[in-house]
């Protein structure tokens, strides 16, 4: 018979087998599981394959750390957890985590160094019983590769949404973020842009902060269309060097020759971007005339261009009753200030397609835009953003004067639905001149492109940036209300999608399902909660003595 002792030696040697050999496999096979039901911590195909491409050292920086409100604490935790995501794939990422704010003494410096490297902080003001507290944030990050550095917003700020939602919709938007700058400082530029020249298109001062943010991820040039006059055929092979164009705003009519080259670019599956109007009316315009101008029906000679395409661009105007203000000078002389007063001709556009381009964006601000039809044809359309449902169209020929918005509008006539103002349009498009006699000779003629994409906006004027002492403001921001638009992030996100084969922008479909505590029912409810949490245990101890006592003199009085 076998001794107990070594029967328990026996054990305890099965056992610290057992958990080496746990340990051994534990190593070997590593393996994370994401047990959430929206699947946030599942990482797409896209950001894996970016990350794999560090081959050395990517440091990031995150400078959301301190004494945090609960909201930002959830988007931090958020934002260490998806780190953590990056670090189980590539271990050659590593992070950082500041409180830029730590240093009382260094305070004013450091936010003034933050400040210009453009992380814009974020005051975050809140009631908390009675009294209205002010805190200063930085929610962004720094992520750094082989000498190359580039910003990474946490924080996704909105004019129309409260701070949980606006945390919820930058959660939602963390993966996107992550792996775009990722992206920018581990590839190379491979996709060049041509910015359209030649027809009466934006200068480069109004379109420049566009340039600036799209410039990390393209080479950009400016391209003319002059030289279709003399050598149409070597411009267009010039043309196809490029992968989009963009003709911001043009105002001189196109010839047919050029319309020829543009057509067979888009047919050998060059991309384009067109902010186009059907009207001539500007606000600078409204300004220089003294407060009033007419507006008059704009010939670019591309109705037929668009139309073959499939869509139109209407000579009108889309009156909103939901649009941004515009300002206007109150007073006479040295008591002159300007207001913002509503103004029904820039609309305010968004959409309730979930569509990468256009989800989880910030309001579009629109100026004298025109209503745009979708035309039955073999290309897929898909509306990218529409005015609200309370809007009005107008028609050429008609005087338009900044003292209309003193004048409350008649409600009962915006009745006329939304507005498409930019369409996508994807698939196999015709030739503009199929059919037709050909303005030039031409080899090798297409009249069905390859599988290509086109944007067409119904407003130039969404790309264009303020100008302010011979600057350039940044895209979307207006300086009388302190506002920023979605402009620039449509635009940009317009560019992404039309240009990017890895599937990046996709990520910004994914949806996240955040849960907030309500913090109004918090604040109601705080002096029963701290009742029950302090005044409750005290009285079941209080309660579970006298029981005691009872049960204790009951026993021994026997």
């Amino acid at each position: 018979m076998i001794p107990l002792r070594t029967n328990k030696i026996a054990y305890i040697l099965i056992v610290l087998i057992a958990i080496i050999i746990v340990n051994i496999l534990g190593n070997a096979v590593y393996k994370r599981f994401d047990l959430t039901k929206d699947g946030r911590y599942t990482l797409s195909e896209t950001t894996k394959t970016i990350i794999y491409k560090a081959d050395s050292p990517l440091i990031i920086d995150i400078f959301l750390e301190g004494d945090l409100p609960s909201e930002f604490k959830l988007l931090q935790t958020e934002t260490k957890q998806l780190i953590e995501e990056f670090q189980a794939i590539n271990p050659l990422i590593k992070v950082n985590y500041i409180n830029p704010l730590a240093d009382e003494d260094n305070r004013d410096r450091v936010i003034s160094e933050l400040t210009r490297s453009g992380l814009e902080p974020y005051v975050n003001s809140k009631k908390v019983s009675g009294k209205i507290t002010q805190e200063l944030l930085f929610p962004w990050g720094f992520a750094s590769y082989q000498g190359r550095t580039v910003k990474i917003p946490l924080f996704k700020k909105s004019i129309t949404e409260d701070l949980q939602t606006q945390v919820a919709s930058s959660i939602q938007q963390l993966e996107y973020n992550f792996a775009d700058a990722f992206n920018q400082i581990t590839k190379e530029k491979s996709k060049s842009i041509a910015i359209l020249k030649g027809n009466g298109q934006l200068r480069d001062i109004y379109i420049a902060d566009f340039l600036q943010t799209v410039k990390p991820y393209y080479n950009l040039a400016q391209f003319t269309l002059d030289s279709v006059a003399t050598n149409p055929k070597k411009t267009l092979n010039d043309l196809k060097q490029y992968d989009l164009i963009i003709s911001a705003k043009p105002s001189e009519a196109f010839s047919e020759n050029e319309k020829l080259v543009l057509d067979q670019y888009t047919m050998s599956g060059g991309k384009s971007i067109w902010l186009t109007e059907s009207i001539i009316m500007d606000k600078d315009s409204l300004y220089n005339e003294k407060g009033t101008s007419v507006s008059v029906g704009k010939e670019l000679n591309l109705t037929d261009f668009f139309f073959q395409y499939g869509v139109r661009i209407n000579q009108n105007l889309v009156k909103d009753l939901y649009s941004a203000p515009i300002p206007l000078a109150i007073g006479e002389g040295s008591n002159t200030q300007f207001q913002p007063v509503q103004w029904q001709y820039s609309p305010l556009a968004t959409s309730d397609l979930k569509h990468p381009i256009s989800d989880n964006i910030d309001l579009v601000k629109f100026d004298f835009a025109s209503q745009i039809d979708t035309l039955k044809n073999t290309i897929k359309k898909t509306v990218l953003l529409q005015s609200s449902e309370r809007t009005k169209l107008e028609g050429p020929l008609k005087n338009i004067s900044l003292s209309s918005v003193t004048q409350q509008p008649d409600t009962e006539n915006y009745n006329q639905g939304k507005q498409n103002l930019a369409v996508l349009l994807e698939g196999e498009f015709n030739s503009v001149y199929k059919n037709r006699v050909l303005p030039f000779d031409i080899d090798n003629y297409i009249e069905k492109s390859v599988p290509t994409k086109m944007v067409v906006i119904s407003d130039g004027d969404v790309i264009k940036n303020e100008v302010s002492r011979n600057r350039p403001l940044q895209l979307g921001f207006e300086r009388i209300t302190g506002r920023t638009y979605g402009n620039k992030e449509f635009l940009l996100n317009t560019v992404n999608y039309l240009l990017d084969d890895s599937g990046l922008i996709n990520i910004r479909a994914k949806s996240v399902e955040v849960a907030f505590l309500d913090s109004e029912k918090i604040e109601a409810s705080k002096g029963t909660w701290q009742l029950v949490n302090i005044a409750l245990p005290l009285l079941l101890l209080g309660l579970f003595g006298l029981l005691f006592n009872f049960l204790r003199k009951r026993k021994y009085a026997r």
